[in-house]
């Protein structure tokens, strides 16, 4: 393809109408999209990772500050290095409030801020309107997407591809702006040349955006090469004179800066995950239990893309498919491949579409297994683009060579949209709370033993205790030794007041992983009550050890040494419990306990007057004010 085509091929071809006006088809994008995921603002947080994200995150709920802003760009809390998704849920909880709302509000607003990037981005890439606006409704509309958005701990996924697109979008002006200048590949131009004198604004723009992605979820750290899928189509780069393995080599040089990014991301993350315990190690599941699902998850995915029923959050992982799934799975893979290769030529789109889909996938397919899951919906936001891609630039061929009639393919493509959006407003109601997301993990799965244990934590909290009791009694018959189900079933026995069975599971929690600071502070909890003081302090300073940062802990401690008369130690972890959790009545109320001990009369009122500030209706607060015949408030 020669300089002038692709400099042809990003702008828009021919005479639109008004209706394929850019501005216009972006606005009706975003409108279906809030009005398909208009029901997300009413659902509650989910107990499966919310609690760490949002609504029990001291540094979240309290919003930016100077300091809140060094713990995000330098903690690895979550087995994840993301910091800006971090200061964006911060930045949530200071102007909109603490509840679901604003989150959920955000999450959708950047779901369909990327539709409209989507779309803008392929009609400059390619010039064709329709078939652009028709990749980004399956985008805002395909219900495998429901988890990025409905789920506030995915905030990471929603942002990352933001920033993505972004990134995209410009890497997409540079390659037009090269090819406005008339620059050429030739054999006799040196490859540092090329590099070092024609990168444009727009170079550092996609380097910049690129940057802000990685921050926000490191899945992104495969950019650069879809960057080079483009490359190939649609803006036909790797055409023209010269050969060709020397253009390919010269497009892989520019993206040496981006690859270097994506390689320090991949380090970080991988230190990060392996610190946090979360990299699973080969002894729970072996190289070929690896490969074996990632061919499988590769063909569930093309299967819950055409017809998405019975989807989950999790899916449990299977150790060993059997052969009748594995190898038609991977039969089914090499197939497709080889028919994207040989296909390329005529159609370059389904080169461009499948191996993005591929190329994607990768850093989640399971080949460096983190979490327990098989695979995961929210794991396609940015994948099934390809996928999308081949779809409307194949429907495309055949409404150009006329194989299909017309209105057909219209009708198609409308049912087929409509599909979706029902699809996604049904998946929509499995995401209201917990209860229902759970029920039905457990209704199209089998052996989930998240979903079990989630739906006991939730039971317990709600005071269900006889139906929480019998999930973690279904989790721990599937697996005796998880160290998560162990943790909760112990927090359900310390809420029964049955310390000896809480202490067992807490114990038993910690031989499975030890150095879990969460599960060491609630140990020392129950043996505190027990009064087992001497044994409990020991627990609550390995916690502190493994987590300075934790509220409960300090607060927990605090209250034994208290009980043990050490008063000033007491008043100092108390107010390191209030510095990272401001908002806690109990703590300023304990810290005025403190004070009055040690005489501190005036400390101990400004205690309580905060604490009944923050809980005004506490009558044990103003008997303690009345009792040192201070008013209620200042």
């Amino acid at each position: 393809m020669s300089e002038r085509m692709i400099s042809e091929n990003l702008k828009p071809a021919g005479k639109t109408n008004r209706f394929a006006r850019p501005v216009v088809l972006s606005l009706l994008l975003a409108v279906v999209t809030l009005a398909a995921y208009w029901p997300v603002l009413r659902c509650d947080f989910v107990n499966y990772d919310d609690p760490d994200y949002f609504f029990s995150n001291p540094h979240v709920l309290t919003g930016l500050s100077s300091a809140n802003l060094v713990w995000a760009l330098t903690t690895g809390f979550g087995a994840n290095w993301h910091p800006l998704t971090w200061l964006s849920l911060m930045l949530d909880a200071e102007f909109i409030g603490k509840g679901p709302f604003g989150p959920h509000l955000t999450n959708l607003l950047l779901h369909a801020a990327n539709t409209v990037l989507v779309f803008l981005l392929f009609r400059r890439l390619t010039g064709a309107a329709w078939r652009s606006a028709f990749v980004a409704a399956l985008f805002a509309l395909h219900p495998l997407h429901v988890e990025s958005v409905a789920w506030v701990a995915e905030r990471k996924d929603v942002l990352s591809m933001f920033f993505g697109l972004l990134s995209l979008w410009a890497y997409a002006c540079h390659a037009e702006h090269l090819a406005s200048d008339g620059w050429r590949m030739t054999q006799t131009e040196t490859i540092r040349s090329r590099f070092t004198f024609h990168v444009s604004r727009f170079y550092w723009l996609a380097l910049l955006f690129f940057a802000l992605g990685l921050m926000s979820k490191p899945m992104l750290v495969t950019l650069p090469f879809v960057m080079l899928l483009l490359d190939y189509w649609p803006l036909g780069r790797m055409s023209g004179v010269g050969r060709r393995a020397s253009r390919v080599w010269c497009l892989v040089w520019e993206k040496i800066p981006l690859i270097l990014l994506s390689a320090v991301s991949c380090w970080v993350t991988f230190l990060v995950q392996r610190k946090a315990g979360a990299v699973v190690v080969l002894t729970k599941y072996s190289v070929s239990s690896r490969i074996g699902n990632a061919f499988v998850s590769y063909a569930r995915y093309l299967e819950k893309t055409l017809w998405p029923v019975s989807l989950a959050n999790p899916y449990p992982y299977v150790k060993h498919w059997p052969l009748e799934c594995l190898l038609p799975a991977v039969a089914l893979f090499i197939m497709l491949c080889v028919a994207a290769a040989w296909l390329g030529r005529k159609f370059p789109f389904g080169f461009t579409g499948w191996f993005w889909f591929v190329g994607t996938l990768i850093p989640v397919i399971g080949l460096v297994q983190v979490g327990s899951q098989s695979m995961a919906d929210r794991y396609s936001y940015l994948p099934l683009v390809g996928l999308f891609v081949i779809l409307a630039w194949g429907g495309g061929e055949l409404w150009l060579r006329r194989c299909w009639p017309k209105p057909l393919l219209v009708l198609a493509a409308g049912l087929l949209l409509a599909a979706g959006a029902w699809q996604t407003r049904i998946q929509l109601g499995y995401w209201q709370n917990t209860e229902q997301l759970f029920l039905h993990a457990m209704a199209v799965t089998q052996n989930n033993i998240i979903a079990c244990n989630k739906l006991g934590s939730f039971y317990s909290r709600q005071g269900r205790m006889t139906e929480a009791m019998d999930y973690y009694a279904r989790a721990l018959q599937i697996n005796p030794d998880d160290p998560d189900v162990l943790y909760d079933q112990g927090n359900a026995f310390a809420q029964r007041g049955d310390w000896d069975g809480a202490i067992n599971s807490y114990r038993h929690a910690l031989q499975v992983t030890p150095d879990q600071p969460d599960i060491l502070n609630n140990l020392g909890f129950a043996l505190a009550a027990k009064k087992q003081y001497a044994e409990a302090v020991v627990n609550f300073e390995a916690a502190l050890k493994l987590k300075p940062d934790s509220a409960s802990t300090h607060n927990n401690f605090a209250g034994v040494l208290f009980i043990q008369h050490r008063f000033e130690e007491a008043a100092r972890h108390y107010r390191e419990a209030l510095r990272l959790m401001p908002d806690d009545p109990r703590i300023f109320a304990n810290l005025g306990d403190v004070f009055v001990r040690l005489g501190q009369i005036p400390d101990a009122t400004r205690c309580y007057q905060e604490a009944l500030r923050l809980k005004p209706d506490d009558v044990k607060i103003k008997a303690k004010l009345q009792a040192l015949g201070a008013p209620a408030l200042n």
